[in-house]
Formats: C-alpha cells, structure tokens, sequence
C-alpha cells in the first residue's frame, strides 16, 4: 500500500485560516514534529488564527498525543505559549508538560509566579511537578531542583489563589525537601475538601509510607472527589491493607471513584484483584469504564511480572525482611487465607 503524500504545509494554514469551513482533523498529524521553516511559518500566522480556533486546535492536539504519544506538538506549543490569550497558553502548557522539556523549566518557572492570569499560573506550578520528579532521580542538576523547589514552597506560602497554592503543593509531592510532609499535613487538616483533595494527591506522589493511616481512612469519606483522589494515592503508594475497600469501591455510585479504583488496583495486583477485574469487565456497559479495566489488566501484568522479578532478586543472606516487606508478607498470607475460605 502507497503511503499518503504528506499534507503541503501551506494548505494547512490556509485551513486554518479559512474559517468558514471546520478544520480537518486529517490536518492534526501535520502538526507532529514541525520543521524549523514549517514552525516559522506558524509563528507567523499564528496571529491571525481566530481565538476560538486556536484553542479548540491545541485541545485537539493534546487529545490525540494521548491516543498516540509518538506524535510530536512540541513546536506548536511553544508558538502558542508566548500567546497573548490566557486559554490559549494554558493549553500549551498542558501541551508542553508531556515531554519533560528541560530549557522550558525557567518559562514555566516565570509563568507560575508571574502570569497576570491565575489559571495560568496555576497551569504552570503543575507543570513543575516533572522538574521536581527529574530532580529527584537525577536527571536534573540540583541547582535547578533547587530552583523549582524554592518557587513552589513561594507559592504555597503566597497569597495567591487557592488554585495556584494547591497546584504548587501537589507539584512539590514528589519532592523529598524537609518542609512538604509538615504542608501535607496542614492541607490534610484544613477544613476545606479541596485542600484535602489536594494533601491526598501529594501524599500519593510522595512514595512515602507514613500516609498509609490518612490514604486508608479517607476511602470512605462521604465526598465523591475526597474517596477518588485517596483510591489513587492508595494505588500509588501501593498498600496493600487498602484492597478490600478497593474492591467495595469498585460498585461506587461515583464513575471517578470507580475508575480510581480500577486503577489502584492494578497498582497494588493480587490474585483477588484480578478476579474482580475481569468479572467487572464481564459485566460493564460503560465504555470508558470497559476501556479503563482492559488498560487496567495490562498493567496488572506489569506489576505482577515487577513483583515476581523482585522476589527473584531478593538476597539468600538471611537477613530480617523490613517493616514494609513484612507487611506485604501478612497481606499475602490474609490473601491466601481469604482465598482457602472461599474455596
């Protein structure tokens, strides 16, 4: 089969412009991985675009990365991120964020404390989150971890929004810095349920065990968004003592909390995880739920072959397993002897 000849580029910004017809989604494509002269060419019309044309294409393009991340926007974002609408950057930097653009990390920076619109500021202290994740593994200089840590502690102290204090906190979840679990805590503590949402989500980026207590109380909180966000921390932090109210939650009369669910589940695996699983996956008429469990059951796969390859390389020094291998031993012990009663 004869490959497509490739969209010239100026009948694409002529389609763009011409706003009398919709724009073909066959255009979309196009736009992955820009040549230098192509993304000049842009620039330059870009302009001219229509508002609403300009940020329904950058919601385009961030849909279908997700369906494809081989696709490339990367030019097209940073056209659109120096645009003077504030919808229009905040999608290009939701745009942006996926591809852990290192030269970006002072833009982003700039934006988060600077941008005269709260969305986007806010926008942009979690599009720091992968800078301090980077900085965590190493694959950013300390000096500039340090740089985007001391930005986002600003932020969670300032008296900006709501939003932007709370997008900096969840930013800062994967850091290892002495100040973020005294700042958990006090978001874990306000009374306010957004605030709560968001002590959840940190505590969830935070590989840290000592929020098992909070993750596991919260999954009952009468709050839809509170029992959501505190399934998908107890899937990123993996705890195993959260699984039977996990699989309760699977029947939750929220959709969010189910797919939470679904999810943290395949985190934490299980041979009663899988079980439930594929019944639900039997009995489902959603389709995103339908869709949500089947990407749900790939990732079980991982983590049981993670698993598996872990208990490969355990040593043979005899040496006293830690606390939380202990734990994981008493919850696979509860599994089996959950699994002899029913049979």
């Amino acid at each position: 089969m004869v490959n497509p000849k490739p969209v010239p580029f100026t009948k694409l910004i002529g389609a763009l412009l011409d706003e009398s017809t919709p724009f073909s989604p066959r255009y979309l494509n196009r736009l992955s991985d820009l040549e230098p002269a192509d993304t000049a060419f842009l620039a330059e019309t870009w302009p001219k675009v229509s508002v609403r044309r300009r940020m329904a294409l950058l919601e385009d393009l961030e849909e279908i990365h997700l369906a494809d991340d081989l696709l490339c926007f990367e030019e097209v974002g940073r056209v659109a991120l120096i645009d003077g609408e504030p919808g229009v950057r905040m999608r290009a930097i939701q745009i942006l964020r996926e591809y852990e653009l290192a030269d970006l990390l002072p833009t982003f920076v700039n934006l988060a404390e600077h941008d005269p619109d709260a969305e986007v500021r806010a926008a942009s202290a979690a599009a720091l989150a992968i800078y301090i994740y980077m900085g965590e593994v190493e694959d950013i200089s300390p000096k500039k971890l340090h740089e985007v840590e001391e930005c986002l502690l600003r932020l969670i102290s300032s008296s900006d929004t709501t939003l932007v204090r709370r997008r900096a906190l969840e930013a800062l979840g994967f850091s290892s810095r002495k100040e973020l679990p005294g700042l958990i805590e006090k978001a874990y503590a306000s009374p306010e349920m957004d605030w709560l949402v968001s002590a959840l989500y940190a505590m969830g980026r935070s590989a840290n065990s000592r929020w098992k207590p909070q993750v596991l109380k919260m999954l009952s909180h009468k709050r839809p968004a509170v029992r959501a966000e505190a399934a998908s921390a107890a899937g990123e932090l993996e705890i195993k003592a959260a699984i039977p109210e996990l699989l309760e939650l699977l029947d939750d009369v929220d959709p969010d909390v189910r797919m939470a669910s679904i999810w943290s589940l395949s985190q934490i695996g299980g041979a009663r995880v899988r079980s439930a699983l594929e019944n639900m996956l039997e009995t489902s008429e959603d389709d995103d739920e339908t869709n949500q469990i089947d990407n749900a059951l790939e990732n079980l796969d991982l983590t049981e072959e993670m698993k598996n390859l872990a208990l490969l390389e355990m040593p043979e020094d005899g040496n006293e397993p830690d606390d939380s291998s202990e734990d994981d031993i008493d919850d696979d012990m509860d599994e089996l002897i959950s699994e002899d009663d029913e049979d």
